[in-house]
């Protein structure tokens, strides 16, 4: 029944219009619910999801597989480098401009690991030692080519380590545990030699340098490793290796310089108990110590007219000899007067000097002793020299008497370069003036890691002596000097295994305390690291969370305010919001969408027009019968988390460390 106010007029029939004050209010409330709640939604979830990213992205097993990848390169490629750039020839050599000298590269005591090296010691350190070492040799020895790119490159004795033991046809080595070992092995050793050495000769490349004759390796040089020492040597396995490197004792003209090599091992056997039992041990060097001064002569005879141009040796005068002139007719040469060039003996064990002869400050295992305050370096060193004495199969230092009558065949050698000790040794011989001033004798350091020195390395030598068509030098000073040196320090590997070493040390530790951590409930894992989904998902709880959101917004009393009585009912479930039918009193430039909600998903319900979820049959079918695991607590939870974690790292260091070693 319709009721009337004084006036006769239905009530409810007119009402006052709203305020502009209240207009405005009603306007501003929408702006934040359809366009400020969204937006700020959206920036809570991109919050998140950043927090999320660096929390998965930056961990701890990611950072120690980043450390390991950068160790690994520097042990592995980036230690090899550096030293040998340091090595490049323009940094140490001092000669006038335009100078195109000869470039030579020392090599010493090798001695490839063997089953003599290392007797005893089990697989798979054995095998491991013998990969590395080999790794090692190979990669020093590639760099050297590539890098400084030698003209010739010289081997000063002691290839093999267990060279001399092992048995031919007609020997066997005097230890009964070496017996097994062949002529089938010593080959086997052989091509390992020439895959590390000679495969690697043309790395840098096998054309000779602008105004070099070509390149040269010579590897002949034998050691008591290789042979044996003194009356110790056997002649089968001298033979052996002279077969296949060539002789020991022999004369090279390189760089305008004489290189006299000689087979002082052989020739130690003339220094000790009855030598004339073994004659046929160092008579063919005393043969050729014999002959030195004439071959010299001959073969820089032979240099001069290659550089002129001409043959090397004249050719034969169409005469009839007579058969029995046959033994005493000697080939065509000049008899020109030539000048001797400036001679380098090669010996791999090094001359006789006085015991406690200092070997300078670069000696690596025992340098010089401090001397008194006030005071030049000590004349007498016992701690920084090499020791005068000897042993099974070796001796440190030739007799004095077989060092005098070297020096005095040969002739005028002013250098002298010499292996056997491993370490680097430099000293002047005064007592021997074959060249004026004494001899200058240079110990070379061993070149593998695995021979007692930290730091192995190899001399290089530079070599600038041009000369006339006699040989005469071209500066008109003989006295001047035609050779530089320069110790090549390599890579310290023991430096850099126990660095390997440091760094497993730390990785373990510190996956450790991450397990601790997390096992504790300290630490939570990355994937835990924030609550909010990546992609939309629908729960049970959306409309109450939709609901609580309303209820925090002002609520309005006027009977007119359409988003109060409509906002308030919302279906369960995700089902859509009834419409009512009375007239919309916000402007369409607000748009005609229903309400947004405070919840986290901004998508118009119209998208999802006539979805009301899932059928209880539905949820039925999707949940799982499987038995969930409990997740593990405690020490369980430490030892998984330790165990993953170790794992993880440990797959990609050991993938990029193999693959690193496999690529040289």
């Amino acid at each position: 029944m319709t009721s009337y106010d004084d006036y006769g007029m239905p009530v409810g029939a007119y009402s006052e219009s709203e305020s502009l004050t209240h207009q405005a209010y009603r306007v501003a409330r929408a702006f934040v619910i359809y366009r400020v709640g969204p937006v700020a939604g959206r920036r809570l979830q991109s919050i998140k999801s950043r927090d999320w990213w660096w929390r998965t992205v930056v961990t701890l097993v990611k950072g120690l597989i980043v450390v390991w990848f950068f160790t690994l390169y520097w042990g592995e490629r980036s230690a090899f480098k550096s030293s040998i750039d340091e090595c490049r020839w323009e940094n140490w050599e001092h000669w006038e401009s335009g100078a195109n000298p000869h470039r030579l590269v020392f090599v010493a005591d090798p001695q490839l690991v063997d089953p003599h090296t290392y007797p005893g010691r089990p697989w798979p350190l054995g095998t491991l030692t013998v990969q590395h070492t080999d790794l090692y040799l190979r990669r020093a020895y590639s760099r050297i080519q590539k890098v400084l790119y030698p003209d010739s490159v010289v081997f000063l004795g002691d290839l093999f380590d267990g060279g001399r033991e092992w048995s031919t046809r007609t020997s066997q080595s005097p230890e009964k545990q070496y017996r097994k070992y062949g002529d089938k092995f010593w080959l086997k050793e052989y091509d390992r030699f020439g895959s590390i050495f000679f495969g690697h000769w043309g790395d840098g490349g096998l054309e000779p340098r602008p105004g070099q004759p070509g390149k040269k390796i010579i590897s002949s040089l034998p050691g008591n490793h290789d042979l044996g020492f003194g009356k110790g040597i056997h002649t089968s396995v001298r033979k052996r290796f002279t077969a296949y490197f060539g002789d020991g004792n022999r004369i090279d003209i390189v760089g305008n310089h004489t290189f006299v090599s000689i087979d002082s091992v052989s020739l130690s056997a003339l220094g000790q108990d009855s030598p004339h039992e073994n004659e046929m041990l160092w008579k063919p060097t005393m043969d050729f110590l014999a002959n030195a001064k004439a071959q010299k002569t001959r073969l820089v005879q032979r240099e001069l007219r290659v550089q002129q141009g001409l043959r090397p040796y004249p050719g034969f005068s169409h005469n009839v000899i007579e058969g029995d002139q046959l033994a005493t007719s000697e080939l065509p040469h000049f008899n020109d007067t030539v000048t001797d060039l400036p001679t380098i003996l090669l010996t791999h064990v090094p001359l006789y000097r006085a015991p406690g002869t200092p070997c300078g400050p670069l000696r690596e295992r025992w340098p010089p002793t401090p001397p008194p305050k006030g005071e030049g370096p000590l004349e007498n060193d016992d701690r920084n020299a090499i020791a005068v004495r000897g042993g099974y199969q070796y001796q440190n230092v030739l007799n004095r008497e077989i060092t005098k009558d070297v020096a005095e065949k040969v002739g005028n050698i002013g250098y002298a370069f010499s292996g056997d000790d491993h370490d680097y040794c430099e000293l002047v011989h005064r007592g021997y003036a074959s060249a004026g001033g004494g001899i200058k004798e240079i110990t070379v350091k061993s070149v593998s890691w695995a021979m007692g020195v930290r730091y192995p390395g190899v001399v290089l030598v530079s070599m600038w002596n041009p000369i006339d068509e006699l040989g005469n030098p071209l500066s008109g000073d003989s006295s001047a000097p035609t050779l530089q040196t320069h110790l090549c320090l390599l890579p310290d590997q023991l430096g850099i295994f126990i660095r390997y070493a440091s760094l497993f040390g730390i990785t373990i530790f510190s996956l450790m305390i991450r397990a601790a951590l997390l096992a504790s409930g300290r630490l939570k894992p990355a994937t835990e690291a924030t609550d909010a989904p990546l992609l939309p998902t629908a729960n049970a709880s959306s409309a109450e969370n939709e609901k609580a959101a309303l209820s925090s917004q002002p609520h309005s009393d006027d009977p007119h305010d359409t988003h109060s009585t409509n906002s308030s009912t919302s279906s369960e479930r995700g089902k859509l919001q009834v419409r009512s039918s009375r007239t919309r009193s916000i402007s369409p430039g607000m748009g005609y969408g229903l309400p947004a909600t405070d919840s986290k998903y901004t998508y118009p319900l119209v998208q999802h027009a006539g979805y009301f979820g899932p059928s209880e049959d539905e949820k039925s079918k999707s949940v799982s019968t499987k038995r969930m695991k409990p997740k593990k607590k405690g020490l369980a939870l430490f030892w998984q988390e330790l165990r993953n974690s170790v794992l993880r790292v440990a797959v990609i260091v050991f993938a990029w460390y193999f693959w690193l070693i496999w690529n040289g």
